[in-house]
């Protein structure tokens, strides 16, 4: 990516590529923008129905992350139709169109290839008002941060690979997964939000980095108040830790200030690489209690994990 350009003269264009943002912006007229996005990857789970609506659950959150609304997806598909029965890969489509559906548009085509390993997301695009867009830039000192979905997806799924999952803990991870951040979302329309982002692949600390750094801000997390999926820890303990995260830990090596009262499990659990997770929100102070309200109205979660403060841009300090 660093061969590419990160600005573009094209004034309607308003997110490129400059601060690693959820989704691109363009805008059409004054009162439109569209929102493009696009994810896919390996399965997380056994089962195939299950697995394509985790993977449409999770391509869409880009979009409610940019405070847009969905407007249409198409398929991306990878699938060795050689090797596996064509019925696995209906059942995968059939997943994604049912969480599309859930999430008031439609599946309009998509693109396939026979590949060794099944792969499945979408392409999503969506609307918005250009001066409504929720960036991942614009927090400032003071902003309280608000997560949305509890933490752990990255090693549960391991450990379902590994086949050592507990029970709870597998329905608990995937119940979350396959939850829609269009509520979320919703509830963040209701306040004057700074910055927002969705959690993946990163991880909480990974995407908290990005968004301190491109708002010129550094950020203090209190790790006993950051939700964790029941099991998880204890998972993280026995080593089932996916190489996303290992990857996630080396490059927050040197931006993550930590106390040495936090335990070596959580602080993995905070940089856990997540599947379709929540968002994560910079909301002034005096409106914290405001959101987190307007979460339990729309039926989501919500949790004060932390703060924007002055400081060296992008860099964390564990508490």
């Amino acid at each position: 990516m660093s061969h590419l350009p990160k600005t573009l003269a094209n004034p309607d264009v308003l997110v490129g590529l400059e601060t690693g943002d959820d989704a691109a912006v363009y805008r059409l007229r004054p009162d439109l923008a569209l929102v493009v996005t696009t994810d896919f990857f390996t399965p997380v789970v056994d089962d195939a129905y299950t697995f394509g609506a985790i993977a449409a659950a999770n391509a869409l959150s880009d979009i409610y992350a940019m405070g847009a609304k969905p407007l249409m997806a198409v398929n991306l598909v990878a699938f060795p139709m050689k090797e596996l029965p064509a019925s696995l890969l209906a059942e995968i489509l059939r997943g994604g169109l049912d969480k599309v559906r859930e999430a008031g548009i439609d599946i309009l085509g998509g693109h396939s290839i026979d590949d060794h390993e099944p792969k499945y997301g979408l392409a999503v695009t969506g609307t918005i008002h250009p001066d409504r867009v929720i960036r991942n830039r614009g927090g400032r000192p003071g902003d309280r941060l608000v997560l949305t979905k509890s933490l752990g997806t990255g090693v549960i799924t391991t450990a379902i690979k590994h086949q050592v999952a507990p029970e709870a803990s597998t329905a608990a991870a995937i119940d979350g997964m396959l939850q829609l951040n269009r509520a979320a979302a919703d509830a963040m329309a209701t306040v004057d939000v700074h910055a927002a982002t969705d959690i993946t692949g990163f991880g909480l600390l990974g995407h908290l980095h990005y968004l301190a750094r491109a708002s010129a801000v550094a950020a203090r997390v209190d790790a006993a108040a950051v939700p964790l999926i029941a099991g998880a820890e204890a998972l993280a303990d026995a080593g089932e830790v996916p190489s996303g995260t290992r990857s996630n830990e080396r490059f927050l090596a040197s931006r993550v200030q930590w106390s040495a009262a936090v335990p070596t499990a959580r602080r993995t659990l905070l940089a856990d690489a997540q599947t379709s997770g929540g968002l994560l929100i910079a909301v002034p102070a005096e409106q914290v209690d405001r959101l987190l309200e307007a979460l339990t109205r729309q039926g989501a979660a919500g949790w004060q994990v932390g703060e924007l403060v002055a400081g060296e841009p992008g860099v964390i300090t564990v508490v």
